[in-house]
């Protein structure tokens, strides 16, 4: 028997639920029956928006995906824009203000605090810009994720930003792709460093060379069936298929088709290919892509050229995460800017527009580490793009702890979050920053935290994986965190082990400072990183190197932030919620 979902889809799903959309829109927030609300608003995820969590009725985010991450000329002013006139809240981040975005770890941004009724009216200033919500969650192509200075490295193989945009405007809106039995997450790297995490996507091109017909041709080794979510975990698998630049969207359209028809549609947690890689094996996926999806002879795969990938794989060169100042292929350059935990107040954003505008060609691309880059800057200019004072917050140069630190939703507005993620990492990194001296040599941290098994956040993938949790402390209920260690991408891939269960959230970073001092103190030599360290030990050796500890900081989030409306309110009890709420933001009673 297929699940609910799949019947609502069976019902409507695709671009007819626009028309939906904007009626409910015009007709306002009770025009959609309470019986049917769960049905509607999984079918509005194609179109890019979630219904936030309990007590927050009536507001949504929304979330726009540009292929690559890339935001031409004046886009992302545009993002800011509607984020200062439509993303305001009945309550105020004491972190963030009210009015801000955010970076998502897919190269994407999410706003927040969305009424259904503004909702045409965001759709049309986007698409003036040339942005689209369109498939941005939803079970289908989401947004497809690369290298985000693709054209514009230097350490290049093959555009996969050609291929990006071709991907996108081939099965974004495209039916036959547009009904999947779950979220379809495709990656495309062309450059040494494998930036686009391929390891962790459903589907992933990677640059490689084969030899053909006598010549030596540029394309993409295959892989699938990678992904974090839950806790199965898995890294992509070889299916020993080479395409070629013109042949890689057929191939990728293939693989989309067979997961469309051979995918589970009766148990969701069952539904991604991962599993289906599992249950197949990557020979039968291959044979079967063969037999029935695609119209050539498939290539067997060719050589990787990903030699240099560095994203956390045990050192600190290369410019794996591309925050700093790097020339492009053109002799101008492109300058990376760390977003602590990828969000962006309203007010900055409008100076981080001015200045990419001022300095560059105005372009500002988006990073799976939830970081941003200006493009096209010339040499002459980065002097002056370094004073701007903007970037003393948002900098090129960030200290180890703010630079790897990244961080999902978290109970502010996910339902699924167990514990507050981004204001408690802003104020971990920063009392790491104050506290704790890096181990000579550690110029490369990563601290990754994820309120759920979700693992929007990639916390399996960091020198120290955090996910949320709850425990008891002195008799009464907190907010915790598993913490793992040891994960990364690159040559040696590895996903983190959870050494240490349910830590009190406010005993966590007494927990880092001692690990990093035992890892000083106990390493071979000062050459050796922190994940080869890591990976020469055991999970209960490493246990012992962890050291839950109460310093001097302060949790101000240890309560159940699950069980308030908003965990910032000083009010912490449900009935405290203005939602829902009309169009301009007045409570909805049960009087009215």
């Amino acid at each position: 028997m297929v699940s609910d979902v799949e019947q609502w889809k069976d019902e409507l799903y695709g671009t007819d639920i626009r028309d939906e959309i904007e009626r409910f829109a015009e007709e306002g927030w009770e025009s959609i029956p309470d019986d049917e609300q769960d049905a509607w608003f999984e079918r509005f995820k194609w179109f890019g928006l979630y219904h936030q969590r309990a007590g927050q009725e009536s507001y949504f985010m929304l979330r726009i995906g540009p292929p690559g991450g890339v935001l031409e000329p004046g886009q992302f002013r545009r993002i800011v824009e509607i984020a200062d006139e439509f993303s305001r809240g009945p309550a105020e981040n004491p972190e963030f203000g009210n009015g801000w975005l955010d970076v998502t770890t897919r190269q994407a941004i999410q706003l927040h605090w969305i009424r259904l009724e503004d909702i045409p009216e965001i759709f049309e200033r986007l698409e003036d810009a040339g942005l689209s919500t369109v498939q941005a969650c939803g079970d289908s192509w989401r947004n497809i994720v690369g290298c985000p200075v693709a054209g514009k490295d230097k350490h290049e193989h093959v555009d996969a930003g050609a291929l990006a945009n071709e991907l996108h405007d081939t099965f974004k809106q495209n039916e036959a792709h547009s009904n999947l039995p779950r979220k379809w997450k495709v990656s495309v790297t062309g450059c040494d460093e494998g930036c686009g995490q391929g390891d962790i996507n459903d589907l992933a091109f990677e640059p490689a060379q084969k030899e053909i017909d006598g010549e030596t041709v540029t394309g993409y080794n295959v892989r699938v069936g990678g992904g974090l979510s839950r806790n199965e975990p898995r890294f992509a698998r070889n299916i020993d298929v080479f395409a070629t630049p013109d042949q890689a969207v057929e191939v990728a359209g293939g693989l989309s088709a067979l997961f469309r028809d051979h995918g589970d549609r009766e148990d969701r947690y069952n539904a991604r290919i991962k599993f289906l890689v599992d249950e197949w094996g990557p020979e039968k996926v291959r044979d079967t892509l063969q037999a029935d999806y695609v119209d050539f002879e498939l290539e067997t795969a060719g050589e990787d050229l990903r030699d240099s990938y560095s994203y956390n794989a045990g050192e600190a060169d290369g410019k794996h995460d591309h925050v700093g100042v790097h020339e492009q292929v053109d002799g101008n350059y492109y300058v990376g800017l760390n977003v602590l935990v990828g969000r962006i107040g309203v007010d900055e954003g409008y100076d981080l527009a001015d200045a990419a505008e001022e300095y560059g060609s105005g372009e500002v691309r988006l990073t799976q580490r939830q970081n941003i880059i200006f493009t096209d800057v010339a040499e002459e200019n980065l002097d002056d793009l370094r004073a701007e004072p903007v970037l003393e917050e948002y900098s090129p140069d960030p200290h180890p702890f703010q630079r790897g630190s990244i961080a999902c939703t978290g109970t502010e507005f996910c339902s699924l979050s167990i514990v507050e993620t981004k204001n408690r990492q802003v104020r971990f990194a920063r009392w790491l920053k104050a506290n704790v001296e890096l181990p000579e040599g550690v110029e490369d941290f990563h601290i990754h935290l994820s309120g759920c098994t979700a693992s929007c956040a990639q916390p399996q993938i960091a020198d120290v994986s955090l996910r949320g949790m709850k425990t008891r402390k002195d008799g009464e209920p907190v907010e915790a965190l598993d913490i793992g260690l040891g994960g990364g991408l690159g040559e040696e891939p590895q996903f983190a082990s959870w050494v240490t269960e349910r830590v009190p959230a406010d005993e966590v970073p007494g927990a880092i400072a001692n690990l990093l001092e035992n890892f000083a103190e106990a390493r071979e030599s000062e050459e050796q990183s922190f994940r080869e360290f890591v990976l020469e030990r055991d999970d209960e050796e490493l246990a012992e190197l962890v050291e839950p500890e109460e310093t001097s900081y302060d949790d101000p989030y240890m309560h159940n932030t699950k069980r308030t409306w908003y965990p910032y309110v000083e009010d912490d009890g449900l009935d405290a919620s203005p939602a829902p709420a009309r169009a301009d933001g007045t409570p909805i009673t049960s009087d009215d």
